[in-house]
């Protein structure tokens, strides 16, 4: 199955809150993936970029991985040991092969993760659940709604499959990244922080329960994304010098490996509400989250 033209949507109390790219027509080195652009606050500031400049394998909110047995299903430049990041022709797709549910506040489906000659690496079952939270900003209420990504990975049965990233193959500076990966938009200096750290050096590699990050919107509303569930052995990846953005790492320090026929489960959450949160109300809303597993 090739997937569908036209985006899904995910809709909060009647408001449309994100687009789902299923299959997205684009050059193999960008690492072609499903992916979540534009995703919005409930006030309608945009909160992902997609293709930037900087960046052009960067696509909103989505599941990425640079080193997959080999297979950079990331996008971009694969980094080498020894050699640095290098053009190579071995640039996968996750790809789409059928939906599982389909509405506009859940969207289910399955994938492969295929190598560039099209065998089967992982297959994937996919959930994504948007749901309202009522939160609270030192002006009274703020208007905020979440996001649930819910995953299985399933290796073949006969092949164990290998996850890396540049720092598991040698690039230093806490380059661990590949998971999931959220690429932010700031029309001004982006903040990131924890309920211990603050700064992309500080948070960067950590395991706090969240990790929040602080920008501008292109329409110049500020906004907050707080993100919560890692897994066993994830670490935080972050970004706010070079380009807005957060990840959980799969492979941040050393490659794990998914053994010939089982799962890796994750179920990671995002917090999206407009203005600038503190600390405090951060806490209170992720721990609002943490009381609903049930969503998703």
């Amino acid at each position: 199955m090739s997937g569908v033209a036209e985006p899904a949507r995910l809709l909060v109390d009647g408001t449309e809150v994100a687009r789902y790219v299923i299959d997205p027509k684009l050059d193999a080195r960008h690492g072609p993936r499903p992916y979540l652009h534009p995703v919005r606050t409930l006030g309608g500031t945009v909160v992902t970029d997609a293709l930037p400049a900087d960046h052009v394998w960067h696509l909103g909110a989505s599941l990425a991985v640079q080193d997959v047995n080999g297979s950079n299903l990331w996008g971009g430049r694969t980094y080498v040991r020894d050699v640095g990041y290098t053009w190579r022709d071995d640039h996968g797709v996750m790809a789409h092969t059928g939906w599982s549910e389909r509405s506009t506040q859940r969207l289910a489906h399955r994938l492969e993760w295929r190598d560039a000659r099209g065998s089967v690496l992982l297959t994937e079952c996919r959930r994504l659940t948007a749901a309202p939270l009522a939160g609270q900003g030192p002006a009274g209420g703020l208007p905020a709604w979440w996001l649930a990504v819910d995953y299985t990975l399933t290796a073949p049965a006969g092949q164990d499959v290998r996850l890396g990233s540049p720092a598991t193959n040698g690039r230093p500076g806490g380059a661990g990244y590949g998971g999931f990966f959220w690429r932010a938009v700031s029309t001004g200096p982006a903040s990131v922080f924890s309920a211990s750290a603050t700064g992309e050096e500080t948070v960067n590699g950590s395991a706090e329960p969240w990790v929040a990050l602080t920008g501008t919107g292109p329409d110049g509303g500020a906004y907050t994304l707080v993100f919560g569930g890692l897994g066993d052995g994830d670490r935080w990846f972050t970004r706010t010098a070079m380009y807005p953005g957060v990840g959980v790492a799969f492979a941040f320090e050393r490659p794990v490996t998914i053994a010939a026929g089982t799962e890796r489960r994750g179920r990671h959450t995002v917090i999206v509400a407009d203005g600038s949160l503190d600390p405090a109300a951060i806490a209170a809303m992720s721990a609002i989250v943490s009381r609903n597993p049930q969503v998703g």
